[in-house]
């Protein structure tokens, strides 16, 4: 797992946390707009792009804590790498936990974040092969 988080990622590698904790994941309500990418409200779990130079692990780290104030991230697992929703970006997706909460610390882009078990997790998820391995992770 070392030789992935220690990749230099760049514009195209989009880390993402798949943070697990009582059986529920992590889920944030993004709301994208045309200059990031289209008009679209979505689900999706914390992550984001790489900036140049930034390490996957630096990355996830980063974006985690930007999007939801999580500062304890324990990084479990590489769980792989899906196909990104824009044509062109990859997603390497990780098993992670932690016992702090989210924070609603972006309002202009989320509007909630919030723990969903298996068979809440809303329909409006940002990317099905990520949701598929969301699933096989939950009791």
């Amino acid at each position: 797992m070392n030789e992935i988080l220690n990749l230099i990622g760049d514009v195209t590698k989009c880390p993402t946390a798949i943070i697990i904790k009582d059986d529920k994941v992590l889920m944030g309500h993004r709301h994208y707009t045309p200059d990031k990418w289209k008009t679209i409200s979505v689900w999706t779990c914390p992550g984001g792009r790489c900036d140049e130079g930034e390490t996957i692990e630096t990355t996830l780290r980063r974006e985690v804590e930007e999007e939801t104030g999580i500062t304890q991230l324990e990084i479990e697992e590489y769980l792989g790498e899906v196909p990104g929703a824009q044509d062109g970006d990859f997603v390497p997706l990780f098993l992670c936990s932690t016992e702090q909460d989210a924070e609603l610390i972006e309002p202009h882009k989320f509007s909630e974040w919030a723990w969903f078990s298996k068979d809440e997790i809303p329909d409006s998820y940002i990317n099905q092969d990520a949701l598929k391995i969301v699933y096989d992770l939950l009791k």
